[in-house]
């Protein structure tokens, strides 16, 4: 008996995913989580309107969706203040990377991206044979001029940044990624992932043209629209890029009722305005529980705070087991030195309040486990 013959790139690849979902810890601790507050959802749900939108579309769940996506790119045409011609839909932040990095890197391409920044886009890169090179963050920022040089010396296709960043919540300012483009160098295109743009402060977005062929531009439903598990995410570019992405994209990937609901919470600013301001109180909030715990809580442009727990990763890895333990789901980042902290996404009341009662006896548990 035979069974597949998997390309060398394929068989050399590490049986993982980037990450492990909290239903998985759930199975296998055999009880659910309290608090959910690890993947950056949004608990405050998604608008009305896409929820009403969502069932009226259930009975029409028999046909496939429209493979050019045309109402909703040209609704968020409209929302952006560009043609059709420059969205591109897909299946969430996740996927849209995917068919960059295929439309983008051959085996042994070069590509740049930050020590422990989102892992997913590693991921995609090993699985297409690109070549990665890694800049470490400058203090707990994505290091801007040290990927632009980076991709300069080892000839990238590819940059990935993310402004907001994931997971530290820092921020570059528009007007540093508008002056590092100039020193983008010839053939490289930056994948700018934009998933939290929508909680960051006034000047965070960068004025780019929209045919301006050097950025991929990513934005998603899933975070301030509430939507993850709709999986819709849109990329922003020139014409000719995003018509690239036709050769290799999924034309019917998408979910139409995930795409009606879409539609709908994009023309409801009134609850995208509320769960921005939810979301502020909860940072609000995130921070003076770490900070009556003796932990210091950074600025965050997210839906989440990274709280420096003060020592070194092991130790805060113990944080986190003392918090999985008694029933809290977080993350944290996974290079040093930024894997001090712990990330936690913002709650509602009740989940923080699960938080404020557990964050004491795990750090306790630390202490003692750590001999800290």
């Amino acid at each position: 008996m035979t069974g597949p013959r998997y390309p060398d790139l394929i068989a050399a690849l590490p049986e993982t995913v980037p990450f492990v979902g909290p239903e998985v810890q759930e199975r296998a601790r055999g009880v659910a989580f309290k608090a959910r507050l690890g993947a950056n959802e949004s608990v405050f749900g998604p608008s009305p309107f896409a929820i009403a939108a969502i069932q009226d579309e259930a009975a029409e769940i028999w046909k496939y969706a429209d493979p050019s996506h045309l109402d909703l790119k040209g609704a968020i045409a409209a929302h952006m203040g560009c043609a059709p011609d420059n969205i591109l839909i897909g299946e969430g932040i996740d996927g849209l990377l995917g068919y960059l990095v295929r439309l983008l890197v051959a085996e042994g391409d070069a590509v740049v991206t930050s020590d422990g920044a989102y892992p997913t886009f590693n991921y995609h890169v090993a699985g297409f044979g690109g070549v990665l090179h890694k800049i470490p963050y400058a203090g707990d920022h994505e290091d801007l001029g040290g990927l632009i040089s980076k991709a300069a010396e080892v000839d990238a296709k590819l940059v990935y940044l993310a402004n907001p960043d994931n997971p530290m919540g820092s921020w570059h300012s528009a007007a540093a990624i508008e002056a590092a483009l100039d020193n983008l160098p010839k053939g490289c295109v930056l994948a700018l992932d934009e998933a939290y743009i929508e909680f960051a402060p006034e000047g965070t977005a960068p004025a780019i043209a929209f045919d301006d062929p050097r950025v991929v531009r990513l934005r998603t439903f899933s975070k301030a629209y509430g939507m993850a598990g709709a999986r819709i995410g849109y990329a922003i570019s020139a014409a000719p890029v995003i018509r690239a992405f036709d050769k290799i994209r999924n034309h019917f990937g998408m979910n139409r009722m995930a795409l009606a609901g879409a539609l709908a919470a994009l023309e409801d600013r009134e609850w995208l305005d509320e769960v921005i301001r939810l979301t502020a109180e909860a940072r609000d909030e995130i921070g003076r529980i770490a900070l009556a715990n003796g932990l210091m809580p950074l600025p965050s442009a997210t839906n989440f705070v990274a709280v420096d727990c003060g020592q070194d990763g092991d130790f805060a890895r113990a944080v986190l087991a003392g918090l999985i333990e008694r029933g809290v789901f977080v993350r944290m980042p996974f290079v040093a030195p930024q894997d001090r902290c712990i990330r936690i996404s913002a709650g509602r009341a009740e989940d923080l309040a699960v938080l404020e009662q557990a964050l004491p006896e795990a750090l306790q548990a630390a202490r003692e486990s750590t001999g800290s």
